[in-house]
């Protein structure tokens, strides 16, 4: 199997790495993203949540609390979980 997430290469910054996942910049849209180091699509609703809570703590300090929102919709790799944090629009922005 090849998969970019599961070899994890230190392209852009990495925010955060524990055993169950990682967080860096996506190498595409440049936003935080949290991937679950187990290959799989569908984690466990609490693997799920703990995941999303990592990712928030990261996004934000780097985004800023209230300007971003959760995309797990997994368009290029949809064998692999991982989420973005993307900036929210700004009519869902705190003003």
């Amino acid at each position: 199997m090849n998969c970019d997430l599961c070899e994890a290469a230190v392209i852009t910054t990495r925010y955060f790495e524990n055993a169950d996942c990682w967080i860096a910049d996506c190498e595409i849209c440049l936003v935080p993203m949290v991937v679950w180091r187990e290959h799989d699509a569908t984690p466990p609703h609490e693997v799920r949540d703990q995941l999303r809570d990592w990712l928030a703590l990261v996004a934000d300090r780097e985004l800023g609390a209230g300007e971003w929102t959760f995309d797990d919709h997994m368009r290029n790799i949809p064998d692999h979980y991982h989420a973005h944090a993307r900036r929210a629009p700004a009519w869902l922005r705190r003003t």
